[in-house]
C-alpha cells in the first residue's frame, strides 16, 4: 500500500527502524491509513509520454535560447524585431545566413506575411559580423531544434492514439479558460480522466497541491503553505492561471483582483489555480462544459456590498452618491 506520510505523522511510536516498521504494518492492517491513488498501467504509460514530451519541449526552447545568444554574439538584433527567431521568417533568414548571404536588405526581403512590415527595422537589426564559426553553430542549433521538434511530433502521435477513447473528456476540458488541447492531454494523463478516484473537487485540489495547508498547534496556525502534491499538474495550473487572469472581463480575473487586494498576488494566483482544479473536477465528473460566470458575478451576488464600496470610495473623495432604481420602459 502506498500511503501519504502526512497521514502517519500523528500516530505515536518509537522512531527506530524495527519498531517503526511494525507500527506501519499494524496501521495498514487495522485500516488506520488510506492508500494513495495509484493509477492503472495504461495511465502510468500515458504519464510517461506526456512528461517526457514536456521535457523535450523544454529542451527545444533551451536550444532556441542558445541560438539567440549566438546571434547576439554576431551583433544581430533579430529577436528585437521578430518575436520568434525560428519562425517562418526567422528561419528563412537564418538559413540564408548559413548559406553565405550577408546583405541585410536581401535578408530582410525573405520575410513573409506580417513580418514584411518590419523590413526597415530588420535592415538595421541584421547589420553585424556573421563569421563562418557563427554559421557552423547556427546550423548545429537549427538541426537540434528540428530533431527535438520531430521527437515532439512523434510523441503527439503516440499520445493521440492512447487518448482516442477519451475525446469527450478532452473536448470538455478544452472549454475551461486557458486549458488548451495540450493541457487537456496532460490533465487526463495525470488524473486518469476518472474523477471517481476523488470524492469531491476539494480532494482533487488537495491531491494537486493547490489548496491552503494546515499546520496547527495548540490552537495556533503556524503555516498555510501549500503541500507538494502533483507537481506536473500543479505547474500546468500555474501557467493556465497566469494566462486566465489576463482576460480582464472574466470571472477568474475579477476573483484574482479581489484576493490580490487583500492577500497579495502570489496567494491570489494559487486561489485561481484552486478554482481551475475545482472546475476540472466538475467538468469531468458531471460531463458538462465549463460555464463562465462573468465579470459581474460578485456584483450581482451581493449588490448591497458593491453599493457600500462605491459609497465609501465617493465619501473618501468628498462626494455623495444616491442610488435610484431604473424605471421600466
Amino acid at each position: 500500500m502506498l500511503v501519504n506520510p502526512s497521514h502517519l505523522k500523528g500516530i505515536r511510536g518509537r522512531k527506530i527502524d524495527p519498531s517503526d516498521a511494525a507500527l506501519l504494518a499494524r496501521a495498514g492492517a487495522s485500516g488506520m491509513v488510506m492508500g494513495s491513488f495509484v493509477p492503472p498501467r495504461t495511465v502510468r504509460e500515458l504519464r510517461d509520454l506526456t512528461r517526457r514530451r514536456t521535457e523535450v519541449v523544454r529542451a527545444a526552447a533551451a536550444e532556441t535560447q542558445r541560438l539567440e545568444k549566438e546571434l547576439e554574439d554576431t551583433g544581430f538584433k533579430l529577436t528585437s524585431v521578430l518575436s520568434n527567431a525560428v519562425g517562418v521568417s526567422g528561419r528563412a533568414i537564418l538559413e540564408a545566413l548559413v548559406a553565405g548571404e550577408r546583405d541585410p536588405e536581401r535578408l530582410a526581403d525573405l520575410t513573409v506575411r506580417q513580418a514584411r512590415a518590419k523590413i526597415p527595422q530588420l535592415d538595421e537589426a541584421l547589420d553585424g559580423d556573421f563569421t563562418p564559426h557563427h554559421a557552423f553553430m547556427v546550423r548545429h542549433y537549427l538541426d537540434q531544434i528540428d530533431h527535438l521538434n520531430a521527437t515532439v511530433a512523434m510523441f503527439d502521435v503516440r499520445i493521440a492514439e492512447l487518448l482516442a477513447a477519451q475525446e469527450r473528456h478532452l473536448d470538455l476540458l478544452d472549454t475551461i479558460p486557458r486549458i488548451s488541447r495540450l493541457a487537456a492531454e496532460i490533465v487526463t494523463a495525470e488524473t486518469g480522466g476518472d474523477m471517481a478516484q476523488f470524492a469531491t473537487a476539494h480532494h482533487l485540489a488537495s491531491w494537486t497541491g493547490v489548496c491552503p495547508g494546515q499546520s496547527e498547534s495548540a490552537g495556533v496556525n503556524c503555516s498555510g503553505r501549500t503541500r507538494h502534491g502533483n507537481t506536473n499538474l500543479k505547474r500546468l495550473l500555474g501557467v493556465a492561471a497566469m494566462a486566465a487572469v489576463r482576460n480582464k472581463d472574466s470571472y477568474l480575473a475579477v476573483f484574482y483582483r479581489r484576493i490580490a487586494s487583500r492577500r497579495g498576488a502570489k496567494r491570489a494566483l494559487v486561489a485561481v489555480m484552486h478554482k481551475l482544479a475545482i472546475a476540472i473536477w466538475h467538468v469531468l465528473h458531471d460531463q458538462v462544459p465549463y460555464r463562465e460566470l462573468g465579470a459581474d458575478y460578485f456584483t450581482k451576488r451581493n449588490p448591497e456590498r458593491a453599493m457600500r464600496r462605491m459609497i465609501k470610495e465617493a465619501n473618501s473623495l468628498g462626494l455623495t452618491l444616491r442610488f435610484e432604481p431604473i424605471s421600466a420602459v
